[in-house]
């Protein structure tokens, strides 16, 4: 499929592995929706140390260093830059894969809930994004960061009673939904959908991803 516009997508990835960096499915998907909707992708990490390497074999946190950028690249096919790199100037839409990275590598939710910072550069990113009324697609854990850059937007954690709680003190929506579907902010131009934050399978999973690029693409 080809369009007479062609739009650009900044995709920020966390790692490579749902455990300790970005979920797989999600941001394999995520690309594969991007270019069946003939549109264009760039991928783009942290260039920053992994908070934690886990064995996805017995779930034990191993004493290895790893490099979010240089996981991230393996998803990417190597065909990623470092997020300092980032220019919204130069791209349509934001969108952020989930997995556990995100809640460790982006920001420091997984450790400090409530007080969780963001790293400056996924900020940055997303308040540049924001503040030009461009687009911004968050999957499964990822709309932590949107809720607390943006406060005031509206978004989904699944059915996550306990982070609905946490980020609605500060003035963020949440509303509940399954994994097939997505929630939209029309005001702030946010789209987002649980996939595993839910039991889902992965059908269930591309179907809210599909859904969600699509939106997108009609806010642009």
């Amino acid at each position: 499929m080809t369009n007479k516009h062609t739009l650009r997508f900044a995709v920020i990835l966390a790692g490579c592995g749902n455990k300790d960096g970005a979920e797989i499915h999600e941001s394999v998907l995520t690309l594969l929706n991007i270019d069946r909707c003939g549109h264009q992708y760039q991928c783009f990490a942290p260039d920053v140390p992994q908070a934690r390497v886990i064995n996805f074999l017995t779930n034990e946190e191993m004493k290895e260093k790893r490099n979010v950028l240089l996981e991230s690249a393996r998803i990417a096919r190597s065909k990623i830059k470092s997020l300092s790199d980032f220019r919204q100037e130069d791209f349509d839409i934001l969108v952020l894969p989930g997995g556990s990275g995100v809640a460790y590598n982006l920001c420091t939710f997984a450790v400090d809930g409530d007080r969780m910072t963001v790293l400056p550069q996924v900020e940055l990113s997303v308040r540049a994004m924001h503040k030009a009324g461009k687009p911004i697609g968050a999957l499964c854990i990822s709309p932590v960061i949107i809720a607390k850059v943006l406060k005031e937007v509206t978004v989904t954690f699944g059915r996550d009673e306990q982070k609905n709680a946490i980020f609605q003190k500060s003035g963020t929506k949440t509303v509940n939904t399954d994994a097939c579907s997505i929630v939209l902010d029309h005001k702030n131009k946010i789209v987002t959908t649980p996939c595993y934050m839910l039991d889902a399978r992965i059908s269930e999973v591309n179907e809210g991803i599909e859904k969600l690029i699509q939106q997108l693409i009609k806010l642009v």
